[in-house]
């Protein structure tokens, strides 16, 4: 089918929920996809940060395909072999001592929001109140929307879940207010993702983590897009080793194969116990396969630093273009989580670039957002550089 027919067809029986889309996309091979009337694109957002080994990789094709032929699914209520795997190897490089397995990020959010809430009622001192940041996302289910502090995503689905607290970002002085004795929760994104790629000034996570052992809270970081190397660490508590008491993972996890997982360590553990919490479809040995196959990727030698390396260059390139554009306001980031903050809206930048075959996205409307896959390599980043200098050239911005 063409793009047009494709359209036709999704326009009568898909919900529309994406609003309207551009690209029919058909095939992708490391950074690089193919829409389905044969044009190329070089993919500079990753399916939204989800395949950071890119397309197609050939280690994660391969696992997928021999567990597809192995098994695919059977119920928790059993061993999984994978899963097991898994867990183990996440532990081996992250703080959390136990995992929990499933779809998504917006289910290892609400994994994290729950455990947290029966570990204080089953101490026999429940807190249910959750700390929350202005300008974050955590997820679509109704805890996880009402967790998010972006109004437009509460709009309609009021009444939201009581309890939750929403502070400025990066103010540390507001988070310590926001701490009452209810509060049991605090849950941040070290980079703000969906909110603008927000970075927080060194010393900031570091203080909401002395603040919440203070006041007695658990400390929850969102990681499901800038873990698993995105900001130049393996994951982004790394960055200033800041230990939070729960993780949460996603996106990146399975290299587009669907997985979350929500860790945490031994004692918060204790707050979940049989039939407290499930999930289905979560770590069944296709997903775990998958992901096993990705985390032993993203773990090799260098890896991570080739990256990290990328992602200095990058945004060094995108500074010096700063220079000649007086409406570009700010560049930041980490890693390969980049965002150009603009004085106006992005969207007639971004489907300039679509045009000229770069696909990139937004973070808010003003904020150009780059989610590359980790394997890019410099020439690639010249290329998206001069494509973004070409479109801001033919816009006359």
């Amino acid at each position: 089918m063409n793009t047009e027919t494709i359209r036709e067809l999704n326009d009568q029986h898909i919900i529309n929920t994406y609003g309207a889309r551009k690209l029919a996309l058909a095939r992708g091979e490391g950074a690089r996809l193919w829409d389905v009337d044969g044009r190329e694109y070089l993919d500079f957002f990753a399916g939204i940060a989800v395949c950071n080994l890119g397309h197609c990789h050939p280690k994660v094709t391969e696992a997928i395909c021999e567990q597809a032929r192995t098994l695919v699914h059977v119920s928790n209520l059993y061993y999984i072999e994978p899963q097991v795997k898994l867990a183990a190897l996440l532990s081996e490089h992250c703080f959390a001592d136990k995992w929990f397995f499933c779809n998504g990020g917006a289910e290892a959010n609400e994994a994290a929001l729950k455990i947290a809430r029966r570990y204080w009622y089953q101490q026999g001192a429940p807190k249910p109140g959750i700390v929350a940041a202005e300008q974050s996302f955590h997820g679509r289910t109704l805890a996880t929307v009402a967790t998010t502090g972006q109004p437009k995503y509460h709009q309609g689905f009021e009444p939201l879940l009581p309890g939750i607290h929403h502070v400025p970002y990066d103010d540390i002085e507001a988070l310590a207010a926001a701490i009452t004795n209810d509060v049991g929760l605090v849950i941040l994104e070290p980079v703000q993702g969906e909110g603008g790629v927000r970075v927080p000034k060194p010393g900031y996570l570091p203080a909401a983590r002395e603040l919440c052992d203070a006041k007695g809270v658990l400390l929850a970081f969102d990681e499901v897009q800038t873990g698993l190397g995105r900001t130049g660490s393996l994951f982004a508590y790394q960055n200033e080793n800041v230990i939070p008491d729960i993780i949460t993972l996603a996106k990146g996890l399975g290299n587009g194969v669907p997985i979350g997982a929500m860790g945490c360590t031994d004692k918060v553990a204790e707050g979940f116990s049989p039939g407290s919490h499930a999930c289905t479809f979560g770590g069944n040995p296709l997903s775990a396969a998958a992901a096993l196959a990705t985390f032993t990727q993203l773990t090799t030698p260098g890896f991570i630093e080739t990256a990290r390396e990328t992602g200095r260059y990058f945004i060094g390139r995108l500074l010096d273009l700063a220079k000649n554009y007086d409406c570009v306001h700010e560049v930041r980031g980490l890693g390969l989580m980049i965002g150009v903050e603009f004085d106006r809206g992005v969207a007639p930048l971004i489907e300039s670039m679509l045009n000229a075959g770069v696909i990139c996205g937004p973070a808010g409307p003003t904020v150009l957002r780059f989610l590359p896959p980790l394997i890019v390599d410099k020439a690639a980043v010249d290329c998206v550089v001069a494509s973004l200098a070409a479109a801001l050239e033919e816009l006359g911005w």
